[in-house]
């Protein structure tokens, strides 16, 4: 097979990165940003990334909307929006996904594979788990602030290994080293209860990552979510491993002094994506039976205050 044509669907931090990754393997990928004036300034300077990954490209294939990819006919389309973005994309995107087009979900949180599955079938996704953060330092340009590799890559079925290798290479060897790998929902479980956990922790209390594993107040409430995060993969049938605990302390002692993102979201007053995260892990808990009490506290914290100033606004 060869070299599948690449769209990306959101150009937030993530999603520059990525682009910017591809783009220096393959100068026809396909980007789709918010709108117009983000599309003048990328056409004007191209894309900028810093930090751990280091690169400028030009862009070519350049759309403010999806209706742009309909005669590009893309093999694989990634999802680098934000995950309550998610399912009115998925609307826009019924006119855009051919029968061999391939949806590749590299948001945050936990069962957005699921949710594009139920729309345009097992067969038609990919996801992704990112082991990099990013902030975004102008419309074109972003900062890698860590980069812990590999990313891993899968698919629901069988069938798509092939075309997820591909796309694993591709990532590679634009300097993000990718694997692609047959259990993608193990993967995504491992990253996303450190992520679900720090999340709302870090927003509430506005520290960063290390802030909040070095207080003993804020670590105590880490440990509980872990262990009922941990409770939960198990019963949903994904048993992490005893050293869990260990390793993700050890992988979040690399991120350091980054803020997640759901922090900057909270100072920012804008929606938060904490519906995929801790609030996954809350409704998985009632689907098992599995109590989530720390969890549950923390999610609705976050919601609180997130809807406090939505309201307002």
């Amino acid at each position: 097979m060869e070299k599948p044509s690449v769209a990306v669907v959101g150009l937030g931090a993530i999603g520059t990165v990525l682009a910017a990754a591809l783009l220096g393997n393959d100068p026809e990928t396909m980007l789709v940003v918010r709108n117009a004036r983000q599309r003048d300034e990328i056409r004007k300077d191209g894309i900028t990334i810093t930090g751990q990954l280091n690169c400028r490209v030009q862009v070519k294939n350049l759309f403010d909307g999806l209706a742009g990819l309909k005669e590009k006919n893309p093999a694989l389309i990634l999802i680098c929006t934000k995950t309550f973005d998610l399912l009115p994309l998925l609307d826009c995107l019924k006119d855009v996904v051919g029968e061999n087009t391939r949806i590749v979900s590299t948001q945050n949180g936990l069962g957005t594979e699921d949710v594009i599955a139920a729309r345009f079938g097992a067969g038609s996704v990919l996801r992704m788990s990112l082991n990099f953060g990013a902030s975004l330092t102008g419309a074109c340009s972003a900062h890698v602030n860590f980069f812990n590799p590999p990313n891993h890559l899968g698919s629901l079925v069988s069938q798509n290994r092939n075309i997820g290798l591909m796309a694993a290479r591709l990532f590679s060897n634009g300097g993000l080293y990718t694997e692609c790998v047959d259990d993608i929902k193990l993967h995504v479980w491992k990253k996303m209860i450190m992520k679900s956990t720090m999340a709302s922790i870090c927003a509430v209390t506005g520290k960063t990552i290390r802030q909040a594993l070095e207080l003993p107040a804020t670590k105590e409430i880490a440990d509980a979510c872990f262990r009922e995060a941990l409770a939960v993969a198990r019963a949903m049938g994904w048993d992490i491993g005893c050293d869990y605990l260990t390793r993700a302390t050890e992988y979040l002692e690399k991120v350091g002094v980054h803020k997640d993102s759901m922090c900057v979201d909270i100072a920012n007053k804008t929606q938060t994506e904490i519906d995929f995260l801790g609030g996954k892990i809350v409704e998985y808990g009632r689907q098992t039976g599995v109590p989530t009490p720390h969890f549950a506290t923390m999610t609705n914290l976050v919601r609180a205050m997130e809807q406090d100033y939505l309201r307002a606004s």
